[in-house]
């Protein structure tokens, strides 16, 4: 009963961080749990995340499939300042990504701040949520900081 009632928070959480993603994603790991399909989760936590970012990936090549993006498009971004920044962006947003994913595979339950963390950015910063793995990349960050200043003082 522990983990429904947890599925529920998050579900609750995410309907008031209007974090679409996490509710959808508790809510079908409720349904997996009240309908007695328990034995798919270990399925769904190995490869679910290969699924998840292999059609994040397909999403973000889409205009280059539609011909939105052409060759022309792609030699400007290489020969401009904000062309570059924007490259550089990218993959320090790429590198933070895989970052938190290896925090989010070591310690799940982080979801959870990382989740009440978005609903306070929403409401009080006028944020807009990005996802769990951005988010956990930046925590990655925080924490490297601070046990760089906490060991500087010990």
């Amino acid at each position: 009963m522990n983990g429904e009632f947890l599925l529920l928070v998050l579900i609750v959480v995410g309907m008031i961080g209007r974090s679409h993603i996490i509710t959808t994603a508790a809510c079908i790991l409720l349904v997996v749990k009240l309908i007695h399909l328990e034995r798919y989760l270990p399925a769904i936590e190995r490869r679910g995340l290969e699924l998840g970012l292999l059609f994040l990936t397909m999403a973000v090549l889409v205009p280059f499939a539609s011909g939105k993006i052409t060759f022309k498009d792609v030699t400007s971004v290489l020969t401009t300042w904000p062309g570059v920044l924007a490259l550089a962006g990218g993959a320090a947003a790429t590198y933070l990504n895989g970052k938190g994913l290896d925090l989010l595979k070591l310690d799940p339950q982080m979801i959870v701040g990382l989740v009440i963390g978005s609903i306070f950015g929403i409401l009080f910063l006028r944020g807009i949520p990005v996802g769990p793995l951005m988010a956990a990349g930046i925590t990655v960050v925080f924490m490297k900081v601070f046990q760089f200043i906490f060991s500087q003082f010990h």
